[in-house]
Parts: C-alpha cells; sequence; structure tokens
C-alpha cells in the first residue's frame, strides 16, 4: 500500500512545525501549503516535503494543490479559523476523505465556549463540515480538542512566566486544566490518520496532563527554591476586557482580546477545561504525563 499524502496549511506556526515533523517522521507524503510569498520556502528539505504556493481564498487554486492528498489539516493562526472554508469546499472538490479543522484548543461544544468570539469561528466551521459530511458521503472530518497547549505556554508566558517568576493566578489559581504538548498534539494527528473510521465526524478530547497553576509554581519553587511573583483576577473580568478591545474595531488589540477570550476557556471550569472525563487519549494513542516528567518539563523553562 502506497504511503498516504497529506496536505498541511500552517506549517510553519507554533502547532505545524511539530505536525510536519511528526507526519515525516511517519514517512508520509506531506504537502505543504504555503501562502503566496510565505515562510514555508524556510521549511528544510525532505523527500516526501512538497511546498505549494497557493491563494488560501480560491477554491481553485486549492483544488490543484490537492491533488491526491487522503487527509487535510489545518493548523492556521486563531485570526485565521474563520477562513477554512475555501479549505474545506476545496478538500471535498478533490476527493480529500478527511478534513482535520484548525480545532486545537478549547472545547468548543461547551455552551458557553460557543458563544465567546474567538470560538464562534470554530462552531461555524464545524457547521459548514458537517454540511458538506451530509451531502458528500466519502468526505468527513475530526476536530482535536486539546487544551492550552503546555509547553507554548510555559515558554512565551501563557501559563506562567518561567523566565521572570511571574504569574497571573486565574480564578485563584488552584483551577484543574487540560493541556497538552504541541509533539502529543502532533501523535493525536497521526492517531486520527490511523484511526479514520473510528476517529470520522467527531471532536476528540486530549491531554497531556490535567493540572493547576498552583501546582506548576510548586514544582519551579521545588526546583529553584525562588519565590514568586503573582496577581489574582478573575476571568469574568478579563472577558469584559476583552469584550471591551473588541468593539474598538480597527482600533482595538484583536489578538490580546481573542487572548483574554482564550484565558476564559482555559481556567474556568464553568467552561469545561477540564477534560478528564471523557477522554480520547487511548484511542489516539496519547499518554499522559508522570508528576516527574511534569516537573521536568516546567524546570526546562526556568
Amino acid at each position: 500500500m502506497s504511503p498516504i499524502k497529506v496536505a498541511l496549511a500552517g506549517a510553519t506556526g507554533n502547532l505545524g512545525v511539530s505536525v510536519l515533523e511528526a507526519l515525516l517522521g511517519a514517512n508520509l507524503h506531506v504537502t505543504v501549503l504555503s501562502r503566496i510569498h510565505g515562510n514555508s520556502s524556510k521549511l528544510a528539505p525532505h523527500s516526501n516535503l512538497t511546498i505549494t504556493e497557493v491563494d488560501f481564498n480560491s477554491t481553485q487554486s486549492l483544488v490543484a494543490a490537492l491533488q491526491g492528498a487522503q487527509v487535510v489539516i489545518s493548523c492556521l493562526a486563531t485570526l485565521a479559523i474563520g477562513s477554512q472554508n475555501p479549505l474545506i469546499d476545496a478538500s471535498v472538490a478533490a476527493g480529500v476523505t478527511r478534513f482535520i479543522p484548525a480545532e486545537f484548543g478549547m472545547d468548543s461544544r461547551n455552551p458557553l465556549c460557543v458563544i465567546l468570539p474567538v470560538c464562534e469561528p470554530k462552531v461555524a466551521t464545524q457547521k459548514h463540515l458537517q454540511e458538506k459530511v451530509s451531502s458528500n458521503p466519502s468526505f468527513s472530518y475530526t476536530g482535536i480538542a486539546n487544551g492550552l497547549f503546555l509547553d507554548w505556554g510555559l515558554k512565551v508566558g501563557f501559563i506562567l512566566n518561567s523566565a521572570s517568576h511571574s504569574a497571573t493566578l486565574y480564578n485563584g489559581g488552584d483551577v484543574p486544566f487540560s493541556t497538552t504538548t504541541l509533539a502529543d498534539v502532533a501523535k493525536a494527528i497521526l492517531g486520527v490518520i490511523d484511526n479514520r473510521e473510528q476517529t470520522a465526524n467527531r471532536i476528540l478530547y486530549i491531554q497531556s496532563a490535567v493540572t493547576t497553576q498552583d501546582t506548576l509554581i510548586q514544582y519551579a519553587k521545588d526546583i529553584d527554591g525562588r519565590e514568586w511573583n503573582t496577581v489574582r483576577r478573575n476571568t469574568e473580568e478579563i472577558r469584559q476586557e476583552a469584550l471591551a478591545e473588541l468593539a474598538k474595531g480597527m482600533e482595538g488589540n484583536i489578538q490580546a482580546a481573542m487572548d483574554g477570550f482564550c484565558v476564559c476557556a482555559s481556567f474556568d471550569t464553568e467552561y469545561g477545561c477540564d477534560f478528564s472525563s471523557h477522554l480520547d487519549n487511548d484511542l489516539l494513542g496519547v499518554r499522559m504525563m508522570g508528576e516527574d516528567e511534569l516537573r521536568a518539563l516546567v524546570g526546562s523553562f526556568l
């Protein structure tokens, strides 16, 4: 049997880099879909890698690039996840059998998450996918909810600011939340490709760990003994601030607003931030980290 052919959008982003590495490591043939004059030309050459420039707003351009692909993976950035419809339509037209949207993150089935502006495009994309599935029996999709990106969140200070030993503790800092490393998200994508029948037309839930901000800070203190500067914030305040920023329109900081909404979904139990009761780790081959592993990961950013 010939190797699966995969097309990947967003290969140079935070998640896309890890996904591309995993796909090539699994000996899959990958076509990276690159914006015209994008950054994909900087990717290291590989015998199974093809880079094709496309117009993401043109279904015709995308259909040509997707010929022969069985799986399409979208790792588009937060501000672009609402523009996946041309890629979905092109996937259907090109005979793609599985589409993995840029679902990664919060629980988009939670009724409070659904109405967050950062999640609304994901819900709209799911609706579009379901419509395409209904009219094209050979087409299917799989979404992956993974909570926060664990290693990325520690690196850039979204979960904790390890470099300055400081943190904003949301809702007290003791809220259990699901979090997944970039490598484990990539592993889950491989799990979807290997188990397409069992994963069809579903949102799947994974985590590398469920932890709290307080726990992670304690790990850091155990490692280097330094005290931390912390402030406490309520996520409802964060949500209101994000809504106000969004209301400024073009004059507002849209990315900051979207980050604020992500904070709400990630550190508030009402938003379903703990996936522990409904995990699909076993199906997708994702192993939970042990305490020593999680402690070591925290230490690697100190």
